[in-house]
């Protein structure tokens, strides 16, 4: 089993910044996949960012060059730092681990973006 456990969500304006973190512990030898997701009201959930076990990334179309993810391998703590927020990027944010044969999730955390 792995547990992920999310912060750094909140409030923040048009153009604001917020970084979340999504520490892993547990059986996280498994793990292949590390990322964010998130979900509005009324839409589907969405992948936003994810990286593999090499290091590669890949980014939702819409927050290329506004986000980073990154990951502290030696903490098993990855990383979304979101720049000049938008309000459609208002949602609830998932942390999710793919093991290759399981979906792990957060318990999700809120990020509001005000107009």
């Amino acid at each position: 089993q792995v547990q992920l456990v999310e912060s750094g969500g909140g409030l923040v304006q048009t153009g604001g910044s917020l970084r979340l973190s999504c520490a892993a512990s547990g059986s996280t030898f498994g793990i292949k996949v590390m990322g964010w997701y998130r979900q509005a009201p009324g839409k589907p959930r969405e992948m936003v960012a994810d990286i593999n076990s090499a290091g590669s990334v890949n980014y939702l179309d819409s927050v290329k060059g506004r986000f980073t993810l990154s990951r502290d391998n030696a903490k098993k703590t990855v990383y979304l730092q979101m720049n000049s927020l938008k309000p459609e990027d208002t949602a609830v944010y998932y942390c999710n681990a793919w093991a290759g044969y399981q979906d792990y999730w957060g318990q999700g955390t809120q990020v509001t973006v005000s107009s």
